[in-house]
């Protein structure tokens, strides 16, 4: 069953990184919207890929064909486009055109495709590949007892906090590589992942779903390093800051279980389109917004022309080429694959 508000809470996503790094390119209101603060559109994203993962998957049998299914649309869904990217920043990068990423030889471009090292905004992808491989775990250990999901989450969490998340980063043979960026975000899809198993069995009273508690998204705004009341370092902290692991998870819970289903923010057919085309949204905006940033126009012009233009662009990514090939991968068939247990080891 579609969650409908999660298209729209996807898209604030999207959108939240877009402003940011706008802000931080154009110095569009000195850049108050900018410092990093693109980061929590990325927290939600992950929060919601791993309540998707819980969601989706850990009520269903593990065995070889829910397995393959799982593998495909994981596939599907991030490494075409992903791929297709890489690829082409690492060429227009050799030919002298930096109006891509910066994979400007093939150490770096090893890198990003082993998954071990991202550019820009392709820093994400690797974290989130690496949580796919973490929820076959989990996927395995529901088999035996839920319970266990909780203990390891809890070990991992407390584990990340006493090392304050290693600073595992270098280069292999001058490959780069940077786990530090994917512990990082692990807390992020813990939660997720706690809360996907929570919302089939947690009942809400009616009571306390209110359309008013849409306004907890206005917490993401206060903890921008320019508009945050706080005074300590904390709020550039950000990814290593379990307070802000716990006002993001607050968001995402009051999003998922407390706004109502219907609610006009979150259910309407403007988030339906823009949580559609996301993914694409979400990887193609920056060179977008530098090209534009070069053009003899005002900051707001710049503004509406590279909003206008990443969208096109992205919808045109989506419709175009994102999902025809993803069509294709899941229709790869799952067919062959027999329906017996998957041993673990």
């Amino acid at each position: 069953m579609e969650i409908r508000k999660l298209n729209a809470l996807r898209g604030f996503a999207a959108l939240i990184v877009f402003f940011t790094h706008f802000s931080d390119i154009t110095l569009w209101f000195d850049g108050a919207l900018g410092g990093g603060s693109g980061a929590y559109g990325v927290m939600l994203f992950f929060l919601l890929s791993g309540f998707l993962m819980a969601y989706l998957y850990l009520d269903k049998e593990f065995n070889r064909t829910n397995l393959t299914r799982y593998l495909l649309a994981r596939t599907a869904r991030v490494l075409p486009l992903y791929l297709a990217v890489v690829f082409a920043s690492f060429i227009l990068a050799k030919s002298g055109n930096d109006s891509l990423y910066n994979i400007p030889d093939v150490n770096a471009l090893l890198g990003h495709l082993l998954f071990v090292h991202g550019e820009s905004v392709l820093w994400t992808i690797p974290p989130e590949i690496h949580f796919y491989v973490v929820f076959i775990a989990f996927w395995m250990l529901a088999k035996k007892r839920t319970g266990y999901i909780y203990l390891a989450i809890v070990a991992v969490m407390i584990a990340l906090f006493f090392t304050n998340f290693p600073r595992i980063y270098g280069d292999i043979y001058g490959i780069p590589y940077n786990l530090f960026s994917i512990l990082r975000t692990l807390p992020f899809f813990f939660v997720g992942v706690i809360l996907g198993l929570l919302y089939p069995t947690l009942k809400v009273p009616n009571y306390m779903r209110k359309h008013r508690f849409v306004l907890v998204l206005l917490l993401i705004p206060l903890m921008y390093p320019q508009f945050t009341p706080l005074t300590s370092g904390d709020e550039r902290r950000m990814w290593l800051s379990y307070e802000v692991l716990l006002v993001m998870s607050t968001v995402f819970f009051c999003v998922v279980f407390l706004v109502p289903d219907n609610n006009i923010v979150l259910a309407n057919r403007l988030g339906d389109f823009i949580g559609k085309i996301s993914y694409s949204l979400y990887l193609l905006h920056m060179p977008i917004i530098m090209q534009v940033n070069k053009l003899a126009l005002t900051v707001e012009l710049k503004l509406i022309v590279a909003l206008a233009l990443s969208i096109m662009v992205a919808y045109l990514s989506y419709r175009c080429f994102e999902q025809p090939i993803a069509k294709r991968i899941r229709h790869l068939k799952a067919a062959k694959a027999q329906d017996t247990p998957v041993r673990a080891g």
